[in-house]
């Protein structure tokens, strides 16, 4: 059976696949712009969970309007499968860059810190923690430019879902279960950032139990780094969240002050530079290099784990937190009653689009960031302590060795109440910090202004959204037999209210007479959803 594709969109190519689904490189049949579409598999539509956790994403990434995260242009759920189309990034994983080179040298490491922080901020703004921060999830462009990626385990700030993330960057709270917050995520950029500065990752375990332990009672490996960014290293991975910069933006303002003065005014743009110079030795990893999508499982091997030097009482010490972990995860999983793959993502800067494709899916809203960023498809899936587990990891990612411990995330749950979208992003500054936060956007009204049947199975509609600021609406359509009630569900999509205005095809396949639909947003609009129903014209009384 042929798989279920976007209306609108031809695909080209597959650029990876994972445990969650599969990211394909398309074109937009009504500009001819090349984005990158994320579907969720088959299997996993029809767990409930996983659906909202997918929707919830998407959400989130219309929400986060920054130039350093990955742009959503469209959501689109229908009866055959839902897609996330976003920006396509030519560039790729951080980890492929490390894996080439060992360390890309202080002034790129700073850089990539900067913007994952960047990028960090505007999910931290919105309340929501990404959780799973990594190589893996860090794209580079071959601008030296980077993008972050795959929120498909994030969650709001201060839930409980359980413990979750990938364990070689995971703080040390992330290990006991404690509420989510922005301080974890700054733990695991730093972590990033020491393995960018040193070939390596700042702790190593061969088990999670032993990993576990150094995440949370170690002490901080400051003198591996170079002596000027110390200080960055210390704040960053400092055991107490309390004793880190509370949330990604603060961190910038630390970092830029402390390259300045060690570096001189010009780092960022000699550390761009030398991670572009970096990424060019790996030319036919480029999406727009034409390979063949690489398998994107790997195998991850958990080693049976025997005490050694450490000595009996701290053998003792790391099985009993091991067997913790893995009670404390089992609970998580059990309230859950699942254990949720990770997500496949893939980006890259793209013309902005205009017009709209005939389909269920318009065209992505205008205004989007010119060419400049980078992508690669990243996976994620779970991973529990067992042995020689198979897991999701990207292409470019080695599997991890019984020296550096598992790195494989550990569980996912999704997202459950996602910010609001704020539509396209701007042009990357160069070194101004963050702006601070916008106003919250109040929504007063979200119409359909027109709604009117062009086939035997498809209908137009167009809406009007009256709002302060970024939005997000859902549009949500229906057949059924009876006026005034919008039936069975046809399908549904998400977009920004922005691109409000553009019509969008809608396809229908009830054999109802009324087809309906229901316009609402997020934050919800003052009046209400807005609803229009009309009598088909097979049906119509002559």
């Amino acid at each position: 059976m042929k798989a279920w594709v976007v209306p609108g969109y031809t695909e080209t190519r597959e650029l990876g696949s994972g445990a969650s689904g599969r990211v394909v490189l398309a074109v937009h049949d009504a500009t001819g712009t090349p984005v990158a579409v994320k579907y969720l598999s088959d299997r996993l539509r029809s767990d409930p969970a996983f659906v909202g956790g997918f929707r919830a994403e998407a959400r989130l990434l219309g929400a986060l309007h920054t130039p350093y995260v990955v742009q959503l242009y469209e959501y689109v759920e229908a009866p055959g499968g839902a897609a996330i189309v976003m920006e396509l990034v030519d560039g790729i994983a951080l980890r492929a860059v490390l894996k080439q080179s060992g360390d890309t040298g202080p002034e790129a490491a700073l850089v990539v810190l900067k913007g994952s922080l960047l990028g960090l901020a505007a999910a931290h703004r919105a309340g929501v923690v990404h959780r799973d921060y990594k190589p893996e999830n860090v794209l580079v462009a071959a601008d030296g430019s980077s993008k972050l990626v795959d929120f498909g385990i994030a969650a709001d700030h201060g839930a409980t879902p359980g413990v979750a993330g990938t364990p070689a960057y995971m703080a040390p709270e992330q290990w006991q279960g404690q509420p989510a917050s922005p301080a974890a995520d700054v733990y695991a950029a730093t972590a990033t950032f020491f393995e960018c500065l040193t070939g390596r990752k700042p702790f190593t375990g061969q088990n999670l139990a032993e990993l576990a332990l150094q995440h949370i009672e170690a002490p901080v490996p400051e003198s591996d780094a170079p002596e000027p960014v110390r200080p960055l290293i210390r704040r960053g991975l400092a055991k107490s969240p309390e004793e880190r910069p509370a949330d990604a933006e603060a961190f910038v303002a630390e970092l830029e002050e402390l390259a300045r003065a060690a570096y001189g005014p010009d780092w960022e743009e000699r550390g761009q530079r030398k991670l572009a110079a970096l990424a060019a030795l790996l030319p036919l990893l480029f999406p727009s290099a034409g390979g063949s999508a690489a398998s994107t499982t790997a195998f991850a091997t958990t080693s049976l784990w025997a005490p050694g030097r450490a000595g009996w009482l701290g053998a003792g010490a790391a099985l009993a937190l091991g067997l913790l972990l893995i009670l404390t995860q089992a609970g998580a999983l059990e309230r859950t009653g699942r254990a949720v793959a990770g997500s496949v993502s893939a980006t890259t800067s793209a013309v902005p689009l205009t017009g709209g494709p005939a389909g269920q899916a318009s065209a992505p809203p205008t205004g989007s960031p010119s060419p400049s960023a980078s992508t690669s498809p990243s996976a994620s899936g779970p991973a529990t302590p067992s042995a020689s587990a198979p897991t999701g990891t990207p292409t470019s990612a080695a599997p991890p060795s019984a020296s550096s411990g598992p790195s494989e995330p550990v569980a996912a749950t999704p997202p459950t109440t996602p910010p609001t979208d704020t539509g396209p992003t701007a042009a990357p500054p160069t070194t101004a910090p963050p702006s601070p936060p916008p106003p919250a956007t109040s929504v007063k009204a979200v119409n359909v202004t027109s709604f009117r049947q062009t086939d035997f199975t498809a209908a137009q509609v167009t809406l009007s959204v009256d709002a302060s600021g970024p939005a997000t609406v859902l549009l949500e359509w229906f057949s059924g037999d009876s006026r005034g009630t919008l039936g069975a569900s046809e399908g549904s999509m998400t977009f920004s209210a922005a691109s409000a205005a553009t019509p969008r095809t809608l396809t229908f396949s009830g054999q109802g007479c009324y087809w309906g639909v229901r316009a609402t947003t997020t934050p919800a609009a003052d009046a209400g959803a807005a609803t229009q129903q009309i009598l088909i014209r097979r049906c119509e009384i002559r």
